[in-house]
């Protein structure tokens, strides 16, 4: 029987292993290639060990190279993304912070029905709403701005769910207490239930931020100049219609600096964002 589990652990970390291995080789085949040059990328076999030109290649994707397809600096369109970003993620955990606070502890006619409208806004992504999004941020002026940008992205359904069903663990008990206390209802959310939601709000952090981050189709639509592209749009963009050459290194260079701050938002917040996953205590 040890033997037998001990067999099964082996298998288990073998098959880990291997998943690993295919995840991280294009994300090693994309650092090698930012640190050759293009003509060095085109050749075959493709180069398997990193180069000398690292420093060329990623200075020029920070400040702009003139023969790629756009010539916004990535550290313009790294800004531009994580502004959007942050306005989604924490529109997004206030909004529904509110919204799940209202739906279980205010009593007022058709409560469950409010919930449920906004339960089912998850069979209408923005795709599906595309049009009349774009004419209402088009009549308010926001085009091409972080606000147009970002706005029609924050409400969310899943969060408000969320949300609500931990709120509704929250002893009666609790709330009596606050009561007595002389505590308002905007003092019992802000000093009560905030804290006790860290957790959920930490793990809704990380999984919005890289909503938001990994966003393309509507950034690509409410954007219309490259000052005010994101960093996925101006990947797209480096690549080009095929009229002229790409330059490889830098396009490799702008996708591996594409995923620096969502890889340091899930590194620095994994503790809290496995905790707020599988953590049970009230």
């Amino acid at each position: 029987m040890v033997e037998r589990r001990s067999t099964l652990g082996l298998l288990a970390h073998a098959v880990m292993i291997l998943g690993m291995l295919v995840v991280a080789f294009p994300i090693y085949l994309a650092f090698v290639a930012s640190t050759h040059t293009a003509q060095e990328i085109m050749q075959a076999p493709m180069p398997l060990w990193p180069g000398h030109n690292l420093w060329q290649s990623y200075s020029e994707a920070l400040t702009g190279s003139s023969h790629a397809s756009t010539t916004a600096p990535v550290a313009r369109m790294l800004w531009v993304s994580f502004v959007v970003t942050m306005i989604i993620t924490v529109g997004k955990i206030s909004i529904s912070l509110l919204s799940a606070f209202a739906v279980v502890y205010f009593r007022f006619p058709l409560r469950n029905l409010c919930f449920w409208l906004i339960f089912i806004t998850l069979m209408l992504p923005v795709e599906v709403r595309i049009g009349p999004t774009y004419q209402v941020v088009a009549d308010l002026h926001l085009i091409n701005t972080y606000a147009g940008m970002a706005v029609p992205l924050i409400a969310s359904a899943t969060a408000t769910f969320l949300f609500r069903q931990f709120f509704l663990t929250v002893p009666d008990e609790l709330v009596e207490a606050a009561r007595m206390d002389g505590a308002g209802p905007m003092r019992f959310f802000k000093d009560v239930l905030v804290p006790l939601s860290a957790t959920s709000i930490a793990a809704l952090f990380v999984i919005q931020f890289i909503y938001g981050w990994n966003q393309y189709l509507w950034p690509l639509i409410a954007a219309t100049s490259e000052d005010m592209y994101p960093i996925v749009i101006g990947i797209k963009q480096m690549i080009g219609n095929g009229e002229s050459p790409v330059e490889w290194n830098v396009v490799m260079a702008t996708a591996m600096l594409a995923m620096v701050p969502p890889a340091l938002v899930v590194v620095l917040m994994q503790k809290w964002f496995v905790k707020g996953l599988v953590d049970t205590e009230k």
